[in-house]
């Protein structure tokens, strides 16, 4: 967890731990391999499944709003290889200003 925690602070500083918490468990079984564990910005299936999946059913926003988010979590973590799907859907929900819908 404290992994977790430490990566999505090093792009928000005051990241909250419980919020973090719940997209680990939210993601669940999803983080044990490591390829579904990150996220790729050059693979637009990948993309659409976080759209869909996370912004849309998750936080319940579509559209331009959840492609401009991927978007700007996509530029923010440009220099990352190796993109950590909590990092990525915590930036993104963010982005949208969702964070206060999984606390």
């Amino acid at each position: 967890m404290t992994d977790y925690l430490a990566d999505v602070r090093k792009y928000d500083s005051g990241a909250d731990e419980a919020i973090v918490k719940k997209i680990v468990s939210h993601l669940g079984i999803a983080l044990r391999n490591r390829d579904s564990s990150l996220v790729s910005c050059s693979d637009p299936d990948e993309l659409a499944r976080v759209r869909e999946k996370w912004c849309g059913k998750k936080l319940g926003i579509t559209g331009d709003a959840a492609d401009k988010a991927v978007e700007a979590v996509c530029k923010a973590m440009s220099d990352d290889r190796t993109k950590s799907r909590v990092t990525f859907y915590y930036l993104t929900a963010k982005e949208l200003g969702k964070l206060g819908a999984l606390a």
